[in-house]
């Protein structure tokens, strides 16, 4: 499927300064029309911050990106899609290590400059010379126009029907212009608590401290991924990575600034979520629960995810069952 085929929701949003993305298709998947590999490239050294599966059980790349974030000096993210390299061992970590240092090369910076996220099945050893020749020549055709931007997307795509995009500007730049900010995403089967099956990227060209950035991702990632369920599965890949490269102001962000930040993260992490749920395999309806009245955040969540879970209370959404007591029993 060319990207002018592709089935988005509203515009392809404008890319941040000082990146460049692409993506195309390898080999991992058997239709070769669709994507499975993304480069996600900042032409200069990004803060960077993650979050992750609480997953016990977690895949190769999760364990590579969670022993380096949050820090600084990143330049790039390289993508799979097909195959989770999850369950695979040290076979799995040295594939994964590998991907970094092809991609390092291929854009000429450091393999601890890059990190890597994979999604797809899992117990299966990655085919790693399509992967390798498949970064090499994504690497060539980076660009910061809408179809790299939709490829780029389409290349997290596992059963996904659309890619998830969204784009947010936010603050003042020194220049008098303001901060970008994009998001992607891909999610729609495994959705449980604790994040969800999804891989999803937010870059910005604003500089933020990486202290700042992890705390501000996590609290947006709990206020909105880690509220999504559809089917209360668990998965070993989840990832929201968050890079950020100061292209459009060098001095870290503070004040109503830093403030303006969190409103515009949490805003394109609610809009990727919201997706994320309304794509669900086999899913009909997408319902949003607000708690009022409760006592502290905790005791509203743990009420709207009882809710949430129930299969009575999704059964009788699914038949569009207005039995209320089924509410109240959950």
């Amino acid at each position: 499927m060319a990207p002018a085929e592709t089935p988005l929701r509203g515009p392809v949003p404008s890319l941040p300064k000082g990146f460049r993305v692409s993506g195309l298709h390898a080999g991992l998947k058997r239709n070769p029309t669709r994507e499975d590999i993304s480069l996600i490239v900042s032409d200069r050294p990004a803060t960077a911050a993650g979050v992750y599966t609480q997953n016990l059980v977690f895949a190769a790349p999760v364990a590579f990106d969670r022993a380096r974030t949050p820090g600084t000096g990143f330049r790039g993210i390289i993508v799979n899609s097909g195959n989770a390299n999850a369950c695979t061992g040290t076979q799995g970590e040295t594939d994964t290590a590998a991907m970094a240092h092809v991609t390092a090369e291929a854009i000429g910076g450091l393999e601890s400059s890059v990190l890597v996220m994979s999604t797809g099945i899992i117990g299966e050893f990655l085919p790693m010379e399509t992967i390798e020749n498949g970064i090499r020549t994504v690497a060539d055709q980076l660009a910061d126009n809408e179809e790299s931007v939709l490829r780029a997307a389409r290349g997290f795509m596992t059963t996904d029907t659309r890619p998830k995009l969204t784009g947010v500007t936010f603050g003042k730049t020194p220049e008098g212009g303001t901060y970008q900010m994009l998001g992607m995403a891909k999610g729609a089967a495994m959705i449980g608590p604790k994040l969800a099956t999804m891989l999803g990227l937010i870059i910005t060209d604003a500089a933020i401290t990486p202290d700042d950035a992890q705390r501000l991702l996590h609290q947006a990632a709990d206020l909105t991924f880690n509220c999504v369920s559809v089917d209360g599965h668990m998965s070993t890949n989840d990832t929201v990575l968050l890079l950020a490269n100061g292209a459009a102001g060098e001095e870290p962000l503070a004040g109503k600034d830093l403030e303006a930040f969190e409103s515009a993260l949490k805003n394109a992490c609610d809009v990727l979520a919201h997706e994320i749920a309304d794509d669900g395999e086999g899913a009909t309806h997408v319902i949003r629960i607000e708690v009022t009245g409760a006592e502290s955040r905790e005791d509203a969540r743990k009420v709207a995810r009882a809710v949430a879970d129930s299969p009575l209370v999704k059964t009788a959404i699914a038949g569009a069952d207005p039995n209320w007591g089924r509410i109240v029993s959950a």
